[in-house]
């Protein structure tokens, strides 16, 4: 067992987390899955469905409830046929939900030719390219015995949730390049492949169509293909951005620096600049202080086809965390003469706003200045980028800085359970009083000890902890490096007069006792509710495919509760199992369990378990499955 942190953490002073801005995008298109228009002709073995059931526990058995929404591939019969769109797609943003059977293997196939792989790699601990998120291998039969598979990529980990849950997969694919006489000048890649919220490939060349693709030649487009000949897949919410090869340019800039100290933007307005010169990129490229400088930077925005545009500013200056009563800048972008964005402190430095144009050329102005500097802080350098039809989204004219290089600092579970005290962001609000726990099995959890509150769980690796080291430790954060799940936060124990009663957002009467140290390493969490005394405990169990989670309670004067799980949504499914906001994750009760599931007044449900006050301890164990 290790721990790592503060051994003062209480004593630390910190700044409460605002919310960091998000960048802004425009909408995908949906296709809708209310009937089979968007595809070409399909085989018996595809159907629209509106629930799906698949036994997380066995092979077979797989239920569904008739309605749309929902495509569910079942290659039982004679019909083993793929699934094709009537879509063409040369570049694409791809997001769908998908569902594995137990032990099931299936694919998505852009251009019907490049294969990100489906597979019930739950539990999986070293994953290999014919695991969930892999780009396949290619194939030759003409290679030696033993090599005929190559170019597969593993996911860089393995994210992979249980069979029955819905998981998340977003694909950001290249397409082929060919010349005007139809020959290829540059292989397909995928840019991106994010599983289940975590980046598990990334800039991925494939010279070819992989394995089982419908095609073997390479074309600037093709459909999307999802595998019907291997095994039972559901999918739903299939989305997409298709982009053409045409591109905003930003050209001609100039730089207008001035000098002395500046606190507002209409101050610029109203001086003469110091210094007027071409610049080669959206950076405040002059000589002098990188801590207090303003400029104008005017260049030529060219638009390639009329519709509607979304640009995002940001001022990399100016962080998240920082007091906004003492503004380090601010900047505003000018497109035509019309002001459409403005940013400060209290933005984060960063803003978004849509505009519709026509195809043709635009002056353009973005004004800024910096006030002071952190050491933290990046020093001159602005992000423009832009979004628009046809257009993937694209940073303009950004300037490559050599910064110093900075190694990750992360902290892994190996061959023994891990514990890191530190702050950690739950629902974008910072938590200073917490512990995060990592099993060598990949199963991870936070619990904040100053309220007694279980935070959230993840698979995959365990933490990164470059924001709390790296120059003064400025967001102060530890981040999970998995595939998390934001549990409610609220008290897991609490004394209700009846089973109609409120849960409390905290209990008045707990009292943090510190922890003990089991014999495995892992941390068992004493607290005092009034009188009653409780010791708390999670267990990764059943290889981390499950997290076990325990109360036992004594000198209770009353009987207590436990709220085993919050979400808007809370149904038992056919194997005896909870199934959690839409199938997110699953709990499972023990076998004597009286589960109440109830409604609260903001409409989302509970399931709470009671434990009956004895003369002696009380328990109750459930496990997380997910």
């Amino acid at each position: 067992m290790r721990i790592t942190g503060w051994h003062n953490l209480w004593l630390i002073l910190f700044t409460v987390s605002r919310g960091v801005a998000q960048q802004s995008e425009l909408a995908y298109t949906a296709l809708p899955l209310q009937n089979l228009n968007e595809f070409r002709p399909v085989g018996s073995n595809w159907k629209l469905v509106s629930d799906v059931f698949y036994d997380v526990n066995k092979t077979g058995g797989g239920q569904t409830k008739s309605g749309g929404g929902i495509l569910v591939n079942d290659p039982s019969g004679k019909s083993k046929e793929h699934l094709f769109t009537k879509l063409e797609h040369g570049d694409l943003d791809l997001e769908l939900d998908f569902m594995m059977e137990k032990g099931s293997n299936s694919g998505v196939y852009l251009q019907g030719r490049y294969e990100v792989q489906l597979f019930d790699s739950w539990g999986v601990k070293e994953p290999k390219s014919s695991d969930c998120g892999a780009i396949y291998q290619r194939w030759d039969d003409s290679r030696p015995e033993g090599r005929k598979g190559y170019e597969g990529h593993p996911p860089a980990q393995n994210v992979s949730r249980a069979p029955g849950l819905w998981q998340h997969l977003k694909i950001s694919f290249r397409a082929p390049r060919f010349n005007q006489k139809g020959e290829k000048i540059a292989n397909a890649r995928f840019v991106n492949v994010v599983l289940n919220g975590v980046p598990v490939q990334q800039t991925i060349e494939v010279t070819g169509p992989t394995r089982s693709a419908a095609f073997q030649d390479e074309k600037p487009t093709g459909p999307l293909m999802i595998q019907g000949d291997h095994g039972p897949v559901a999918i739903r919410t299939i989305r997409y951005k298709a982009y053409s090869l045409e591109s905003v340019t930003l050209s001609k800039l100039r730089l207008s620096a001035y000098d002395g100290t500046v606190k507002s933007l209409d101050e610029i307005h109203s001086r003469t600049p110091k210094l007027e010169q071409a610049i080669d990129g959206l950076a405040h490229q002059t000589p002098g202080s990188k801590d207090n400088f303003a400029g104008k930077i005017s260049g030529t925005l060219h638009i390639p086809s009329p519709g509607e545009y979304l640009f995002n500013l940001n001022l990399r200056w100016i962080l998240p965390n920082v007091n906004t009563a003492i503004p380090n800048g601010a900047g505003e972008l000018k497109i035509d003469g019309k002001k459409i964005i403005e940013v400060s402190n209290k933005t984060d430095g960063v803003a978004s706003s849509k505009l519709t144009l026509q195809t043709g050329d635009y002056p353009v102005e973005i004004t800024y200045f910096k006030s002071f500097g952190k050491r933290s802080m990046p020093s001159n350098d602005i992000l423009l980028a832009v979004e628009g039809p046809g257009v993937q989204y694209t940073t303009l004219t950004s300037v490559v800085e050599a910064d110093a290089p900075v190694s990750q600092i992360t902290v892994l579970a190996k061959e023994e359970p891990v514990m890191q005290r530190g702050f950690i962001n739950h629902h974008g609000r910072k938590h200073t009083h917490t512990i995060s726990v990592g099993e060598p099995d990949h199963i991870n959890y936070t619990v904040d000890l100053q309220k007694g509150e279980f935070l959230q769980i993840w698979r995959g690796d365990f933490l990164e902890t470059t924001p709390m080291w790296r120059g003064r430790g400025e967001s102060q954060l530890s981040v999970p490096l998995g595939s998390l799940v934001e549990l409610s936060g609220k008290p897991s124990l609490a004394f209700l007069t009846d089973q109609n009663t409120v849960w409390p957002d905290s209990n008045a009467t707990y009292d943090n006792l510190g922890y003990d140290v089991d014999a495995a390493g892992r941390p068992v969490f004493k607290y005092a509710l009034g009188t009653a005394q409780v010791r708390e405990s999670f267990a990764s169990t059943d290889e981390g495919r499950k997290l076990l989670h325990s109360f036992t309670v004594t000198s209770a004067p009353q009987d207590i509760w436990c709220r085993v799980a919050e979400g808007h949504a809370i149904s038992q499914l056919p194997n005896g199992l909870y199934a959690i906001n839409d199938k997110q994750y699953f709990i499972e009760l023990p076998k004597n369990g009286k589960p109440i599931i109830r409604t609260t007044a903001t409409n989302t449900k509970e399931l709470l378990l009671p434990i009956k006050s004895t003369s002696g301890a009380s328990a109750v164990t459930y496990s997380i499955i997910w």
